[in-house]
């Protein structure tokens, strides 16, 4: 009889996952029905996709598989899970209010697994529950590395415990078949160390550098980080893992070659070509992000736009909506490509990041909805972000709020009522 292989030799990280099915498909339902579908009926194909890990990383070995959902409403998809190889635990609901079983179930069997004999190395998560924040913890302080994967708003510190995280627009991605497009794992924190950064190699890397260099010469001045950034990942997206070894933006721009300069300050960063423009033409002290916006920045992860830059996001967004295109990734770039031309550029991921809150405040991104309806949901759901981070304002900071999330539209006409 053949030896089993050790497992020091066994190719792979060892990896377990949990999916809490009820909150990743509720979540998916409010971004992009079919990518919900696809998630319930296919987890295979996603399940692999995640297993291959990304540029750099070595592949992942699923030792374990749970999936957690409620038999009473979701037993239909039962099949699907038990044929891709997982291990179906059925939570019922056991209360008046329809709170099921998941939670407990999925940490007593996480834990088991924290102290088995299989010493799993990389624990996945598939949640954006907030609850689940001490078993990351728990993860954290045994030194496994975890990954969550979110299908919903995920809160800073559940977000800042893990190592990684799959963002709701990226699992989609990975969903709808268009990963390519989109970076699969986003590390939340880069370990500290002591090596000197590394000299950019060559490869797609120095690719990625010259594209930005085409970019800061082309523009007519300073370009914000956000965009130099999003130039660099579309030709070469394995720098979202690390940034070629230099940790972050700022230090990867640093080396991408000379004529290149970079400012971290104002915010939110700024690239220019150092031959024909100097810190001088950066935006001023007079130019400084109000206090209440950078409170909730910092406190909600909202993009850090200008209330112009989130003005045109929605003028963009309606113009666009009216083409009626295919799926979200195609609308998100759209959108992105006309904010640039319209000269306020915007990341891809914050436009994500809108399009993702209007899902939840109950906007159908299928409809044609003039700007100032969109800009009226999104700030309810800045709103409702602050109100769960526990964050009180009195009046003059709400209308400034209200003014800077809207980009200033709810100010053009009457109010719009609330969905």
């Amino acid at each position: 009889m053949t030896e089993p292989l050790h497992q020091s030799r066994r190719p792979g990280i060892r990896a377990a996952m949990f999916v809490d099915f009820d909150n990743v498909y509720t979540g998916l339902q409010a971004l992009d029905p079919a990518a919900a579908k696809r998630f319930a009926e296919d987890p295979k194909h996603w399940t692999e996709a995640l297993a291959d890990g990304v540029a750099g990383d070595d592949s992942r070995r699923f030792l374990i598989r749970n999936c957690y959902l409620n038999p009473v409403i979701y037993s239909k998809y039962r099949p699907y899970w038990t044929r891709a190889g997982f291990r179906v635990i059925d939570c019922p609901s056991l209360t008046q209010r329809g709170k099921s079983s998941t939670d407990i179930n999925l940490v007593l069997d996480a834990m088991d697994a924290l102290s088995g004999a299989a010493h799993i190395e990389e624990f996945f998560v598939a949640s954006a529950d907030a609850d689940f924040t001490s078993l990351v913890q728990r993860f954290r302080a045994a030194d496994r590395m975890t990954t969550v994967i979110a299908a919903g708003a995920v809160a800073f510190a559940y977000r800042e415990m893990a190592d990684s995280v799959v963002e709701s627009h990226d699992f989609v991605a990975i969903l709808n078949g268009t990963a390519a497009d989109a970076p699969r794992l986003v590390r939340s924190a880069k370990p500290a160390t002591s090596q000197p950064a590394a000299p950019l190699a060559a490869g797609p890397t120095t690719t990625a550098a010259a594209e930005v260099l085409a970019l800061v010469r082309a523009a007519p001045g300073p370009v914000t980080g956000s965009v130099a950034a999003h130039r660099a990942l579309a030709a070469d997206p394995s720098l979202k893992t690390d940034w070629g070894g230099h940790g972050k933006f700022s230090a990867w721009i640093a080396q991408a070659g000379p004529g290149i300069a970079y400012a971290s300050t104002p915010s939110p960063g700024w690239v220019w070509d150092a031959e024909r423009f100097s810190p001088d033409l950066l935006p001023g002290a007079a130019e400084t992000r109000p206090a209440i916006e950078e409170q909730i920045i910092r406190v909600t992860d909202v993009p850090a736009l200008s209330s112009g830059q989130y003005r045109q996001v929605f003028l963009s967004l309606e113009a666009k909506l009216r083409e009626h295109l295919a799926t979200r990734a195609e609308l998100a770039k759209a959108v992105r490509d006309d904010c640039v031309a319209a000269g306020q550029p915007v990341s891809r991921a914050a436009v994500n990041f809108v399009l993702q809150g209007l899902g939840y405040a109950g906007v159908p991104l299928t409809d044609e909805l003039p700007a100032r309806e969109l800009a009226a949901a999104w700030t309810r759901n800045v709103e409702e972000l602050c109100r769960v981070a526990l964050m009180e304002f009195d009046d003059a900071e709400k209308l400034a709020l209200r003014r800077w999330a809207s980009g200033g539209l709810l100010e053009d006409g009457p109010d719009v009522p609330k969905g």
